[in-house]
């Protein structure tokens, strides 16, 4: 017991150290799970031969992620995806899977040691991909859900790999471990018919997923107990495993088809916030066991021959990636992000490799080897997400794009920068009012899909200047600055200014140190684009807590009116270039202003609802943004 908790305050210890510096320095926190782990085994040597079982626990991780990305994925919505699975990750999968096997050939490798290899390199790292992205903000991208698309894909793509798998052995296999993928029970049976196992396996947790997890999952919640639907749903999650684990199967596999039966379920997002904090803890203890179980002792033998390999393997899925990017014509800021996050193997290999040992398809000396390939692979992929970022900026600076701004054919008055979900709003209210607008936004995509939908709008970064003096901005009377990016609406309102000082300008804000630059900039009015919306949520709370109507119209009324007033004491004292929680002046005086806040709701409510109502329009009018020029 005492070995068992000093090796767990290990683990946690070097979590806590190198995750927050790998994440600050802005490598993420995947690299800094795997650092921690070559800190743990190669480094320090403390890492013995729990890792295997450690790792094995932790590949409860990936399990339980694959199934909440099956709870987000409706039969029908992959359906929908369809194109994008097969034209993207079926030709990503094919091609890289082809190549591979060539390779292997050419090397005087056995075909069925060929196929093997070029399934198993072919599957990149869901784990690490997702997790990076998501942590960068850069699902929303076209790089981004073109990659998600991909690993899709290959996640699906594992099902046929492991039902081919124990086609490609020699011979029946005798005599494997337990511990090895199917353990003895398949190890017993010819590979026709543990193939058969297989497909029946899936099958068997398709209909369990369809038609006996919803009833039971009523049942229990029926006790209305939350420690029990936290139990049900480790049970859905661990049971299934199981059963594909006896079976020779990925219990990972299993968990991702009953997720998906399940995405149409009115348990979906219980199931989901039971099983998020296991797989968070989990899916970082699998990394750290990854870059335990690294061995370097093989490195040091064969370094050029081990790095080689990583090398290449990652050249030619940066490849066959590119080209269909290319093919797809995918612009090049995306493309940049589409190859590099997905050049690299993936943590099913670690049990593809697993399951072609058990059954001898692959020889234990290649097998070792390209377990070193594909964990190094994996370690280099925050490098890449790196060079990406780079490669972006680049792009970005010297205004290089897949495809040429559109020619704007006339010039309105008001000029709209943006059409995400916030300029939307804006520009229908604004046209079906019977005023008229030119739309600018630089992702091609959504001009295309708001085309569709019969809104005029054109292609083109609306911070270049070049774009901007198309659109008419020497005529123009108004400018809303509604981009997704903050600084990129920072940029705008500031060049805006300079060229236009009596143009009227609106702006985005996301937050209140938004509204300092973008007042700094020069815009007229700033609209937090939460602001009202939070507002009006506060004031049904208050509705539903035993307020009055007129009494949470005057909560709200008062606090809004306060908030704004205060913007321009705080826009003074805050400083860019001091984090948050050292400027003291800056806190001090937020807390005041709470005090205040609290104090004036409490005598405005002091004497009932009787008392004469606030008026948010004082003589002393006040700007959206509480900052007067």
């Amino acid at each position: 017991m005492a070995d068992f908790l000093l090796l767990a305050t290990v683990y946690l210890l070097t979590m806590i150290i190198a995750v927050p510096v790998s994440t600050r320095l802005g490598l993420g926190s995947v690299l800094g799970y795997l650092i921690a782990g070559i800190a743990i085994g190669p480094v320090l040597g403390l890492a013995g031969t729990e890792v295997t079982d450690l790792q094995h626990f932790a590949e409860f991780g990936v399990v339980m992620m694959l199934f909440i990305i099956g709870l987000e994925l409706e039969p029908r919505a992959l359906w929908g995806m369809r194109s994008r699975l097969i034209g993207l990750g079926g030709f990503q999968i094919l091609g890289t899977l082809g190549l591979i096997f060539l390779a292997a050939l050419a090397l005087n490798q056995n075909w069925r040691v060929a196929l093997a290899l070029g399934m198993i390199l072919s599957l990149s790292s869901t784990a690490i991909v997702l997790q990076t992205l998501t942590e960068k903000n850069l699902m929303h991208t076209r790089g981004g859900r073109d990659a998600f698309a991909v690993l899709l894909t290959q996640d699906i793509a594992v099902i046929p790999m492991l039902a081919l798998m124990p086609l490609l052995a020699r011979s029946p296999v005798q005599g494997a471990g337990e511990e090895s993928m199917g353990g003895a029970f398949m190890a017993q049976l010819p590979g026709w018919a543990a193939a058969i196992v297989t497909l029946l396996a899936i099958a068997f947790v398709v209909l369990i997923g369809s038609y006996a997890i919803r009833p039971l999952f009523r049942y229990v919640h029926s006790a209305r107990l939350r420690e029990m639907d936290t139990t049900m749903a480790l049970f859905i999650v661990v049971g299934i495993a199981s059963l594909m684990s006896f079976v020779g199967l990925s219990p990972a596999l299993g968990t991702f088809l009953a997720g998906v039966m399940l995405a149409g379920s009115e348990f979906k997002h219980e199931l989901e916030s039971q099983i998020e904090p296991f797989k968070g803890l989990l899916l970082g203890l699998f990394f750290i066991t990854v870059g335990a179980g690294m061995n370097f002792g093989l490195l040091a033998e064969m370094p050029v021959l081990v790095i080689g390999v990583t090398a290449v393997l990652i050249a030619i899925k940066a490849g066959v990636l590119h080209l269909i990017a290319r093919s797809v014509q995918m612009p090049p800021r995306d493309r940049a992000l589409f190859t590099l996050s997905l050049a690299q193997a993936g943590e099913f290999g670690f049990v593809l490799i697993s399951y072609a040992v058990a059954l001898r398809v692959l020889p234990d000396r290649i097998a070792e080897g390209f377990l070193l390939v594909i964990a190094l692979s994996m370690l280099v992929t925050p490098l890449l997400f790196i060079v990406s970022d780079q490669v972006s900026r680049r792009i970005t600076d010297s205004g290089g794009d897949a495809h040429s701004p559109d020619d704007i054919e006339d010039q309105q008055p008001i000029i709209i920068a943006g059409i995400g979900r916030f300029g939307q709003v804006v520009n229908r209210l604004v046209t079906f009012s019977g005023l008229k607008t030119t739309v600018l936004d630089h992702d091609l995509k959504l001009i295309q899909l708001m085309r569709r939908f019969g809104f005029k709008g054109y292609f083109g970064d609306p911070t270049r200047p070049e774009i901007l003096a198309a659109a008419g901005l020497d005529k123009a009377q108004i400018l809303v600055a509604a981009l997704d990016d903050p600084e990129s609406n920072i940029k705008l309102v500031r060049f805006a200014r300079e060229k236009r000082p009596d143009l009227k300008i609106i702006a985005r804000a996301r937050d209140r140190f938004t509204v300092y630059s973008l007042y700094a900039a020069g815009a007229d009015h700033i609209v937090r684009e939460m602001f009202d919306s939070s507002l009006r949520v506060g004031r049904y709370v208050l509705e539903n807590a035993g307020f009055s109507d007129y009494e949470a119209h005057e909560a709200e009324a008062i606090f809004y009116k306060i908030d704004r007033a205060s913007l321009r004491e705080l826009a003074e004292l805050w400083d860019p270039q001091m984090p948050m929680e050292d400027n003291e002046a800056y806190i001090e005086r937020t807390r005041r202003m709470n005090q205040e806040l609290e104090a004036a709701l409490m005598e405005r409510f002091a004497h009932g609802p009787a008392a004469a109502p606030i008026n948010p329009d004082d003589s002393d009018e006040i700007p959206e943004h509480g900052l007067k020029n």
